[in-house]
């Protein structure tokens, strides 16, 4: 019985956090599924008196082009500074050098740096290197952005394998690539799910680097949404649905990958 009572002492919390977290995405599904008419705050928690499927057609039709934008910048920039955050954290972790000390957490203070600070900047280097308004400049900066956190979880997650085990591949002839790709690599997969869902989830959400670096018809998503509010009124119905059409993608990652992405920071992702 006490058992029972301790477990029901831990879930009782876990669910009312689940709830809490859960409502905007209520209200997201019930407004996009309501006519016009029935959008107002004093009945935005009620159900629709009728589902509205059309909302989400329209916003669909308004976000599409702008979606595949997102995905098209987001895959390339997960999976380019997953890779460099991995060969930086193997060079760190395991070939230590002159200047390693240094260089880590010169690294780390990228995290640090703030978006708006460098915006100007960053502006004119796009300019001068011919990426200013499309998606590769966007991938670029999100790569450059998303080294130092890969960087930290691939060089934590490689501090925690036997030294032996690199030793004895060199012994056997294996230079600092082969011991990467054939004894390194194959086990460094709960790390590059962790890493990989976080900079989808970073890149997916971002809004600033969007609007100031991409043209209009280089929009991700992020931006086509708040673009998509009238000047002179705002159909509510229509923006949660596509509110809800833009964060389906993070929240189907978390969902069905969710579970890897706990298994990988226990097995040492986010250690040390």
């Amino acid at each position: 019985m006490t058992r029972k009572r301790s477990r029901l002492l831990l879930y009782l919390p876990l669910v009312a956090m689940a709830i809490f977290y859960l409502i905007p995405v209520y209200v997201m599904l019930v407004t996009g599924l309501k006519g016009f008419e029935e959008v107002n705050l004093k009945t935005m928690w009620n159900l629709p008196s009728g589902i509205h499927f059309d909302n989400f057609i329209e916003a669909y039709n308004k976000l599409a082009p702008h979606l595949w934008n997102s995905i098209n910048m987001v895959l390339p920039a997960a999976v380019i500074s997953s890779i460099l955050g991995s060969l930086n954290g193997y060079v760190l972790a395991k070939w230590k050098f002159k200047g390693a000390d240094i260089i880590f957490p010169l690294i780390l203070f990228g995290m640090f740096i703030p978006y708006q600070s460098i915006l100007i900047p960053l502006v004119e280097f796009m300019k001068t290197i011919n990426l200013y308004g499309g998606l590769p400049g966007l991938v670029l900066t999100h790569v450059i952005y998303g080294i130092p956190i890969t960087t930290l979880t691939f060089r934590n997650y490689y501090a925690t394998i036997p030294k032996e085990l690199v030793e004895a591949a060199k012994i056997d002839g294996a230079g600092i690539m082969g011991v990467y790709w054939n004894i390194l690599l194959p086990i460094s997969i709960p790390s590059f799910v962790v890493v990989l869902i976080w900079q989808f989830t970073q890149a997916w959400n971002d809004f600033l680097f969007a609007v100031v670096l991409t043209s209009p018809s280089n929009w991700p998503v992020t931006v086509a949404l708040n673009n998509m509010a009238g000047s002179q009124i705002v159909a509510w119905n229509v923006q949660m649905a596509g509110s809800f059409l833009t964060a389906l993608p993070t929240l189907l990652v978390y969902i069905f990958l969710g579970r890897y992405f706990l298994c990988g920071m226990m097995a040492g992702a986010l250690k040390g």
